[in-house]
């Protein structure tokens, strides 16, 4: 019961926060310089004041503001995005049809990030004052604060231009017509690169806050306890102090895991990886309003499903926590 009550409430939170995300971003898109029509008109060539008056009235853009944000919102609550004037698509089949690039890329990212940033944390706080906890430090501190754009960058012209190691752009090998294992491993050559340089910024910050955690929790008395008890080191290291001291981590990542989506942007643009970052990348160029509010609000809902599953995810990590 305490679970069904406490899952209730917080989807009717993630709700009314997404409601008034959606409000925002619409207000936000249509602060935002420029105009679709214009650019549309000039497109194809016709400045026509009779011809621009049609388009605005087409898309609804003649309307008053509220009365457009009310429309908006009443489409929203039906689970109806819009429709992309410049793609001549439903918005929905636009995202959907870009997911599984975007989950591909962000999911391997994150589990390669979340893996190596707490393997690395962990043996920085087990040599902590050593060099191997300086030299992950400042390594980590390095891909922290270098932006991703550059590390993308980069690793385009290390490994592509000078090594020719691995290809730098799109999702497969077009023209290559491969099947089963071979178009697998193909679309793996196109992701390692986009998705080690998306990691790198996320374990940086996974290591830091291991590390942290891992020693404050070091310093517990259960775990003075279980020394003097003559419990060995590594199971010490293992069962007492790294299950105590992921919650954070867990907590860190639950919100990073939705919000990675939205901030594959740059790397998706610089690896011209078809995914929803790219798309949204596209629809602020164009002025597409719709698909630009509707990748918003899609990845807004994800953040706020991924931190519904954290929520739960502590009860595993840390028996201690009630759902309440």
């Amino acid at each position: 019961m305490k679970r069904l009550q406490f899952m209730s409430v917080r989807i009717l939170q993630g709700l009314l926060a997404l409601l008034l995300i959606a409000t925002v971003n619409f207000m936000l898109v249509r602060a935002a310089p420029g105009d679709p029509v214009s650019i549309m008109a000039g497109e194809a060539g016709a400045s026509d004041p009779q011809f621009v008056a049609q388009l605005r009235e087409q898309f609804g853009l003649d309307k008053p503001l509220p009365t457009q944000l009310a429309n908006y919102l009443g489409h929203v609550l039906q689970l109806d995005l819009g429709f992309s004037y410049r793609q001549q698509q439903p918005v929905v089949d636009l995202i959907l049809e870009r997911l599984p690039a975007t989950l591909l890329l962000t999911g391997t990212a994150f589990v390669l990030s979340l893996v190596f940033g707490v393997g690395l944390g962990a043996l920085a706080s087990r040599h902590a004052g050593k060099a191997v906890d300086s030299v992950i430090t400042v390594v980590a501190l390095v891909f922290y604060a270098t932006p991703l754009y550059w590390l993308a960058m980069m690793a385009v012209l290390v490994f592509t231009v000078q090594l020719d190691w691995l290809p730098a752009f799109g999702f497969f090998t077009v023209g290559a017509d491969l099947h089963g294992m071979d178009k697998v491993l193909d679309i793996a050559q196109h992701l390692l690169l986009p998705a080690l340089t998306l990691a790198l910024f996320y374990m940086a910050v996974y290591a830091r806050m291991t590390r942290a955690s891992m020693l404050e929790v070091a310093q517990m008395d259960f775990v003075k306890t279980a020394r003097a008890k003559g419990v060995h080191p590594s199971r010490i290291q293992r069962k007492h102090i790294l299950r105590n001291a992921l919650l954070p981590v867990v907590t860190l990542a639950g919100i990073q895991a939705g919000g990675m989506i939205g901030g594959a942007v740059l790397t998706e643009t610089v690896f011209s990886w078809p995914g929803i970052g790219r798309l949204m990348f596209d629809a602020l160029v164009q002025r597409d309003y719709n698909l630009l509010l509707g990748c918003f609000l899609f990845t807004a809902a994800m953040a706020v499903l991924f931190n519904l599953i954290t929520d739960f995810v502590y009860t595993v990590v840390d028996p201690r926590i009630e759902l309440s």
